[in-house]
Parts: C-alpha cells; sequence; structure tokens
C-alpha cells in the first residue's frame, strides 16, 4: 500500500481530532488527506484528434459532466443515519468512499453533511488526481489515499481513526476507466490490452493472454466470464498468440469473433462482453480483494454506522450477499440454552434482497442498469482490539 504525500506518517490521532482548523493553517489550506490536491493530474497520452479524422485538440469534460454517480440519493439516505448516530454519541461522522473513482458520491455527501469527514481509497491514480481536483473545495475534511479497497484497516490506522460511520463500496469498472481508451477496458474500440485498475503494478490482460496456459484461459474465461464459450475461445487464443502475441484490445476481440457464433451474439450482447469481464476480474484480483474487503468494513464501522454496496454482476453480489447475511445471525451453536453477547448478530439488514435502479435512473444514466445495491447497519458494538 502506498500513500500519497506524508499520509503514513502522521501520528495517530484521538476520536476528538475531527475539529475545525484554524484559519490559515497548514490544514485549513490542504486538510489531513492533501494527497493529490498538491499533486496535479499526470499528462496522460490522449488518443490522435489527427487518428480519428479530426483536427482540434481533444478538451476533456470536467470530472462532474463525465461521472453521474448511480444511485447517489438513494446511497447517501442509506448512509445518514449512521452520521447521526455519530453525532449523537458526540462524535464527528466519519465516511469512506473505498471506491473513490471520481468522486461523485464523495461530493455529494460532503455538500449534504458539512460536518463530515471523508477518506477516499482508490487503487487508480488517475481517479484520485481527478477525484482530488473535483473535492478540492472540501480539502480540510478530506482524506484521499491511493490503496486498494481491502485495506481498510491499514487506512484507518495510519490515519489515526479508530472506526468510521458509513462506508460506501460501488465495485467493479469505473466511468474513467471505460471512457479511457488507453486503458484497455472496453472492447469496442482498439487500445493496448492493459486492464489494470493501478498502473503502476502489476500484471497486464497482455500478460495473462499471452503466458497463461490453455487451461488457466479456460478456467478464468467459464469462471470469471461465466462464458459458455470459454474453450473455443481458450483455443483459439493460443492458436493465434502462437503466430503473435497479443497486445491490442481489437486483435483480441478479432479472435474472438471468430469463434463465438452470430445467434449467441445477438442474445448475450457484444461476444468479448464475457471474456472482457474475465480477464479484467483476473488482472485486478477483484474478487479476492472483494471477499477480504467486505469484512474489513464490518470490522471498521461503529455501532450505529451503515455499510453500502453496489455490485454489477453476480460473482460480485454473492460475495456481499454470504458476508452481510452471515454477520447478520447468531452464531450460538443450535441448541445452546443462552445466547452469549459475542454470538448475537453483528449487522441488521436494511434492504430487502438487492435494490435495483429505476427506469428513470437507468434512462440518465445507463451504466447503472445493472447495478445491484445492498445495505446493512452495525447493532452490536464492535470488539475492542
Amino acid at each position: 500500500m502506498r500513500f500519497l504525500d506524508e499520509i503514513s506518517s502522521r501520528p495517530s490521532l484521538p476520536t476528538t481530532w475531527l475539529t475545525s482548523p484554524e484559519p490559515g493553517s497548514q490544514r485549513d489550506r490542504r486538510g489531513w488527506g492533501s494527497g493529490p490536491r498538491n499533486h496535479p493530474p499526470r499528462n496522460h497520452p490522449r488518443r490522435s484528434r489527427k487518428d480519428e479524422g479530426m483536427t482540434e485538440p481533444d478538451q476533456p469534460k470536467p470530472t462532474s459532466e463525465r461521472h453521474v454517480p448511480v444511485l447517489k440519493d438513494r446511497c447517501i439516505n442509506l448512509l445518514a443515519p449512521g452520521f447521526e448516530a455519530a453525532r449523537l454519541r458526540g462524535e464527528t461522522p466519519v465516511a469512506i468512499d473505498a471506491t473513490l473513482g471520481m468522486g461523485g458520491h464523495s461530493e455529494a455527501m460532503l455538500q449534504r453533511f458539512p460536518d463530515l469527514h471523508l477518506v477516499g481509497i482508490d487503487r487508480d491514480e488517475e481517479a484520485l488526481a481527478l477525484a482530488g481536483e473535483r473535492l478540492e473545495p472540501f480539502a480540510a475534511r478530506t482524506d484521499l489515499v491511493h490503496a486498494v479497497y481491502d485495506e481498510i484497516a491499514e487506512v484507518l490506522e495510519d490515519l489515526g481513526i479508530p472506526e468510521v460511520h458509513g462506508i460506501l463500496m460501488d465495485l467493479g469498472v469505473s466511468s474513467l476507466q471505460l471512457d479511457e481508451r488507453e486503458r484497455g477496458f472496453a472492447y469496442s474500440f482498439d487500445a493496448p490490452l492493459d486492464m489494470r485498475m493501478d498502473t503502476s503494478r502489476g500484471q497486464t490482460a497482455a500478460d495473462v493472454v499471452n503466458n497463461y496456459s490453455e487451461e488457466e484461459l479456460v478456467r478464468i474465461i467459464r469462471k470469471w466470464g461465466e462464458e459458455k464459450f470459454a474453450g473455443r475461445i481458450a483455443n483459439r487464443i493460443v492458436a493465434a498468440r502462437a503466430a503473435k502475441p497479443f497486445t491490442t484490445t481489437g486483435e483480441l476481440v478479432e479472435q474472438i469473433r471468430a469463434v463465438v457464433p452470430a445467434a449467441a451474439a445477438k442474445s448475450g450482447g457484444h461476444p468479448a462482453k464475457r471474456t472482457f469481464q474475465a480477464l479484467r476480474i483476473e488482472v485486478n484480483e477483484e474478487l479476492e480483494v472483494l471477499e477480504r474487503a467486505v469484512p474489513a468494513a464490518v470490522d471498521a464501522i461503529a455501532l450505529g454506522g451503515r455499510i453500502v454496496v453496489m455490485s454489477y454482476h453476480s460473482l460480485e453480489d454473492k460475495i456481499v450477499k454470504g458476508v452481510f447475511q452471515a454477520r447478520s445471525k447468531s452464531s450460538a451453536p443450535l441448541g445452546f440454552p443462552v445466547e452469549l453477547e459475542e454470538h448475537k448478530a453483528e449487522l441488521k439488514t436494511l434492504t430487502k434482497g438487492t435494490e435495483v435502479p429505476t427506469a428513470v435512473e437507468i434512462a440518465e444514466n445507463s451504466r447503472a442498469a445493472s447495478a445491484r445495491l445492498r445495505a446493512v447497519e452495525r447493532i452490536r458494538a464492535r470488539r475492542a482490539t
């Protein structure tokens, strides 16, 4: 885990540390989370307008126009009672946006709750830089951290924050990652075959397709992509890479199209959709991270605090559901005459099954269509550590 600026060297702070900054103080100017606000966004190479038959310079839209937060109002309304519970105990509410992205949900929370302190976590350095610009007006109330969201405990320890009152996780690939062609997440246009959420480390999708055995490719495409033509696709990849290693998304899409029946594409969407999902999950270890992250979130939340998670496919939702259900039940052995405090349920479920976006929300943001929301509240105090 790597923190931006000097977050990891800060001294631990007591639970009463969240007080109004002195005018003109360092914290007043920069906030404790000074990371990306003092690091201008990296100059990423952008696609050539000449290559697209255009002559005008490519001017990116403001972050607020590029990113429409999914189920924003519902998420914030679910988290709000946790912040109120903190206030009733005389504490300043603290929230974690565990998948900060371009900061849309965080901005909405900071606007609505003027006493809220927010910790934003993201593994994508470009996202952190853009979110830092967007959240600059709230610099004194934010900490933005370069980390993976299963590192919640380490992040809070380094910041000296013992517990939080709300955690939001918006899983899957972000709008930024899909929109930036050079990141290689999308199958709709040609780009380097990368797919890393954190471009500073780890293997790329090209490494996977060029180096995994045929058996390994079948396994991940079938398991992570739920692709019934996994065998055909893996076999085609291995045959094609023997002549020339894959370097771009377009090359991979071409080979997948050659073996997926046209009739399957009509009912299941783009023929490369499931394979790209599988490669992205493998490259970023998404499900392994999620299996660690959800219990870490539960362990970090204060009494009365709430966790809201949005997932976008069944594999993610299954993991979230499993943790929430297990910790919403008593752990006392069957037939045990007295339920001891440590066996009582830790969580209360706030949603009946999963909640889905309305037709209006989907019309406003098509990427919300597959979102599935679950939320819980902590009803038993955390164990002392």
